[in-house]
């Protein structure tokens, strides 16, 4: 993860005052934005005006929408059609004072069903509007490639515990975030060091292993401190961390599918915080 996109999130935001949204924050990103590329949006991302962003700068979007998000939406889930081209249009009920545009603007888009295992359909939208180029089966497996994202989140969440700050100052907070990407960062290091291991172990099995994510991240934090401050070799260390690494591996299992219980989140308290208490990494 780039420390500069972390400086911005962290240091520039005043968390006590402000409150940005996940659109807010994907644009403070636009300076990273480069010709040719698509980026891959979860559905907390689309509207109009963050669309009409990408538009503007000439980028590719891939964005999955909530089946009720409008009735654009709407109607193309009740047609039954497994991609189309529609034409989108701004909100008509919010004011356009200052926007780069007026309600009588429009962008072209186009929309595909995916239908997931146990019956879920999965709507997306997309500005890569060729559909022989581009044909509709391609994007179960496009979007999917956003699942590193998601399951970045909860490494950071719930094995690094990234919201459990030992403090309340910006400084503290800080610290906090940057520590923890640090160790996640360096498990990231190691593991990927281990490609050619975990690739002839792998030879000799039926299904494919990867590390331990929880165990390595156990592993390491006992022996950070030993990495930066001690006077044992480097090496010796960056080994033992290594043949431990490979120790604890995991199958991988795929096309696995669990059924999601939203409604477990709905009451989900926040991290309740004392001072100057938290696990530490």
């Amino acid at each position: 993860m780039n420390y500069d996109v972390l400086n911005e999130l962290v240091l520039d935001i005043d968390l006590d005052k402000s409150r940005f949204s996940e659109r807010d924050l994907a644009l403070r990103h636009k300076h990273h934005w480069q010709a040719n590329d698509l980026i891959i949006y979860d559905r907390g991302y689309p509207s109009f005006e963050f669309i009409n962003e990408h538009v503007q700068a000439s980028i590719n979007y891939l964005m999955r929408v909530k089946t009720c998000h409008s009735n654009l939406i709407k109607a193309f889930v009740a047609s039954g059609k497994k991609s189309e081209i529609a034409i989108m249009c701004p909100d008509q009920d919010k004011s356009f004072k200052g926007k780069p545009y007026t309600r009588k603007h429009t962008i072209q888009v186009r929309l595909i069903r995916v239908d997931l295992p146990g019956s879920e359909t999965e709507i997306l939208i997309t500005s890569l509007l060729d559909s022989r180029k581009y044909p509709a089966k391609m994007f179960m497996k496009l979007y999917f490639m956003r699942w590193g994202v998601e399951t970045f989140y909860d490494e950071l969440k719930n094995k690094l515990k990234v919201e459990y700050f030992s403090g309340y100052s910006d400084t503290a907070i800080c610290q906090d975030l940057f520590c923890a990407v640090f160790i996640s960062n360096l498990q990231s290091i190691i593991v990927n060091g281990l490609d050619d291991d975990l690739e002839r172990i792998n030879e000799k099995r039926e299904l494919t292993y990867k590390i331990n994510t929880n165990v390595s991240y156990g592993l390491l934090k006992n022996r950070v401190l030993d990495l930066l401050c001690q006077k044992t070799p480097l090496d010796h260390i960056y080994k033992e961390l290594e043949d431990l690494f490979i120790k604890h591996t995991i199958p991988i299992r795929n096309n696995r599918t669990n059924p999601r219980h939203t409604e477990k989140y709905r009451y989900k308290a926040k991290p309740k915080v004392t001072k100057n208490h938290r696990d530490t990494i």
